[in-house]
């Protein structure tokens, strides 16, 4: 398979802002606490991540979830819920004039979530499921679709092509690892390459990938420590974006600790994906 160059992919861009995925100069990054734990955490993150963002001159899109579905125990925190959800996420995106994403599980949240959402995001577990993705087309909205740990990355071209068929061509695709036994993920960078000769920009997850799915029972573990590495594989691989679950506290996050990257060390990481971006686009 021929892998285009990247001016052949189409450039995604959030209507009302200045960043776009696919453009050659910019990098952005998708990043904040794996689920919305209250008001206060929400705006702290979003602050402090947006400045890092600025600071390295990086596009920056805040992230998090206001319903995690797919908990491993149904007595994990899931999040406020969508209605007061969404209301955080507006305050975040009004108070730090900020594009926002978040998961949407099912056709009906999208009459609310569509409305605020700068980028509508179907999880993996949910990235074949036609109803949804059609919905999230129809309401014009940048829709990511991460890969399903279970697909190949030349899958996707069937996941597009219901997007597409719903009159949408804002499509991101996100690859976050695919499953290497129980209970463990493993990233072929060969998905970047592929997935962006679909055509469209691709994201690199590069959290999600050190996840160990339902790996401590009732929660999920993860590898930390692998972030950094995986990250910068991905810029290397021609990722046109950076996805990052950020906590200020890992160990007491009520979603995703273990594979959360601390934000205390999170502007030395981006500085050096940013750099190693450079190079690659020279």
């Amino acid at each position: 398979m021929q892998v285009k160059n990247r001016s052949s992919v189409k450039k995604v861009t959030i209507p009302g802002t200045s960043i776009s995925f696919g453009e050659e100069s910019q990098l952005t990054v998708i990043a904040g606490p794996c689920v919305i734990e209250s008001e206060d955490s929400a705006l702290r993150h979003a602050e402090k991540i947006s400045e890092i963002a600025r600071e390295q001159n990086v596009a920056y899109v805040f992230k998090a979830s206001y319903d995690k579905a797919n908990r491993s125990s149904h007595k994990s925190y899931r999040g406020p819920g969508l209605e007061e959800g969404i209301k955080i996420l507006k305050k975040v995106k009004d108070t730090f004039d900020l594009p926002v994403l978040s998961d949407v599980h099912s056709c009906e949240e999208l009459e609310v979530a569509g409305d605020i959402l700068d980028i509508i995001q179907i999880p993996a577990f949910l990235s074949r499921q036609t109803d949804l993705l059609q919905a999230a087309a129809k309401t014009g909205k940048v829709v990511n679709v991460k890969k399903g740990q279970f697909l190949a990355p030349w899958d996707m071209k069937n996941i597009i092509e219901k997007i597409e068929d719903a009159g949408n061509e804002n499509i991101l695709l996100t690859e976050r690892g695919v499953s290497f036994g129980y209970n463990q993920l493993v990233s072929d960078f060969r998905a970047i390459p592929i997935m962006r000769d679909l055509g469209y920009p691709v994201v690199f997850d590069a959290t999600h990938s050190v996840q160990q799915p339902g790996g401590l029972g009732t929660v999920s573990g993860g590898k930390s420590e692998f972030i950094p590495t995986l990250a910068k594989c991905g810029v290397v691989s021609g990722a046109d974006a950076l996805f990052f679950e950020v906590h200020e506290n890992p160990k007491e996050a009520l979603s995703d600790g273990p594979n959360a990257f601390p934000l205390e060390q999170f502007a030395e990481m981006l500085d050096v994906c940013k750099r190693l971006r450079e190079v690659v686009t020279e």
